[in-house]
């Protein structure tokens, strides 16, 4: 009978651990991002392999971390990466900005994130702030970013 107890003592500790894990991984809002550093914008357009769901206009941000970390190859714990995803509409033989889709995050905490490469991935929806997309803990962000593994799994590139 008291083996039963342990076991199942053990049991519930084990998964109130995972819980209390899951709940610290979560990737924060990034606050203030547009002042950050813009590194970068490109359009992906109709046909590109990723149109779907990235079609649009990305502006990449970097916090001082991450430009850093842009800047030497090696990110320190701390740093985040964003990318504003925005519709864009072509009017006047102009391309513009249109309503934003999602803001992608990238956070490294080696620690926090060990399973997706020492980083925490989320997307947050059209404007909002709290409304996550992200619903398999950053794992298929992670798994497209692999490729990347040499960079520290960052595609984004400052240019000089």
């Amino acid at each position: 009978m008291k083996r039963i107890i342990f076991l199942t003592a053990s049991g519930l500790a084990l998964m109130v651990a995972n819980i209390t894990l899951a709940e610290n991984a979560v990737v924060p809002y990034p606050e203030g991002y547009r002042s950050w550093s813009h590194t970068k914008s490109m359009l992906i357009q109709p046909g590109h392999a990723l149109e779907n769901p990235f079609q649009g206009i990305h502006h990449i941000y970097a916090n001082p971390k991450a430009l850093k970390g842009l800047k030497s190859g090696a990110y320190a714990d701390g740093a985040v990466l964003v990318f504003d995803l925005l519709n864009y509409n072509e009017k006047d033989l102009t391309i513009q900005e249109g309503e934003r889709k999602l803001t992608g995050v990238m956070h490294k905490d080696a620690t926090k994130y060990a399973a997706t490469g020492g980083w925490g991935f989320e997307g947050f929806s059209g404007n909002s702030t709290t409304e996550r997309l992200v619903k398999d803990g950053g794992k298929s962000c992670f798994d497209c970013h692999t490729s990347e593994k040499n960079k520290d799994y960052v595609f984004s590139q400052i240019r000089p």
